[in-house]
């Protein structure tokens, strides 16, 4: 009778909140995915058909060579990509200076980058519309790269220096003793053993420039330019939408990112803990 009990409590408290938990996550996913693989004269049928019947890949096909996801997707992979690159090499080297070195006013710079977390980006669009536009990156990949680097930097940087705080020094102090530089020891060195904080942050990162909206909308007219979230807001017509294309196109986009992270998971989690305690 216990063990009954037992088996009815761990079901109320863990499997039951776990199975709505996941219910709401994955059917609208769900949803989408079926609404993809029909045909545009069956999504608004009534009564509704909860599966497909019968599968039609058409959708896919339209949105990758009709719509222009194909351009939409190397752009965002362009643009995700370089911004990886560029936030990454920057908040390395900015928390390694905030991990191994003491300077006048450090704590006072931390909380300021901290602080820039507490500023909605929606009020950081039309200075930095003006910024750009005055510096000619308007209508420029460059002008989404640039904006994406400097609002995941603070963040990053901090978060950096939480993973570096936790490689011990005396395996650079040996590789100095043995003759490398300051940077050969970074590299050589402290780089390998940040994997996975690397990887977290490259993750986080890619996910913010991939599917990042606002700024895409408002720096980047042509259409040719696109990125994927604002390619998707451009098949929403004033009279017309096209239902399977547009769910085609949302799977497309959610592609890279669940990808990304059933590859990274083991990784990710483990940076996520290097960085959250301090050794």
């Amino acid at each position: 009778m216990l063990h009954i009990k037992r088996r009815a409590d761990r079901f109320l408290t863990l499997y039951a909140p776990l199975t709505l938990f996941m219910a709401f996550i994955l059917l609208p996913l769900y949803w989408t995915l079926a609404t993809a693989l029909k045909r545009e004269g069956d999504i608004l049928k009534r009564p509704l058909a909860y599966w497909p019947s019968p599968l039609t890949f058409e959708n896919f096909a339209f949105a990758w060579k009709n719509v222009g996801f194909s351009t939409y997707f190397q752009n965002s992979m362009l643009v995700a990509g370089v911004t990886v690159v560029f936030v990454l090499v920057i908040s390395i080297f900015t928390g390694y200076a905030l991990s191994r070195f003491s300077f006048r006013g450090k704590s006072g710079f931390m909380l300021l980058l901290l602080c820039t977390q507490f500023v909605p980006a929606a009020m950081l669009l039309i200075p930095l519309f003006i910024m750009l536009k005055n510096a000619g990156l308007i209508g420029n990949y460059f002008s989404l790269i640039l904006t994406y680097t400097t609002l995941q930097l603070p963040f990053n940087s901090i978060l950096m220096s939480s993973f570096i705080s936790n490689v011990p020094e005396q395996l650079e102090e040996a590789a100095m003793v043995d003759g490398c530089t300051r940077f050969q020891s970074v590299l050589y060195v402290v780089l390998p053993v940040l994997v996975p904080g690397i990887v977290a942050t490259a993750s986080f990162t890619f996910i913010y420039a991939w599917n990042e909206f606002l700024f895409g909308l408002m720096f980047i007219s042509k259409h040719t330019m696109f990125t994927i979230p604002v390619g998707l807001n451009s098949m929403l017509g004033e009279y017309n939408i096209n239902y399977g294309a547009l769910a085609a196109g949302s799977m497309i986009a959610l592609l890279p990112a669940v990808l990304l992270f059933m590859y990274i998971q083991k990784f990710l989690v483990q940076g996520i803990g290097d960085g959250a305690v301090k050794g």
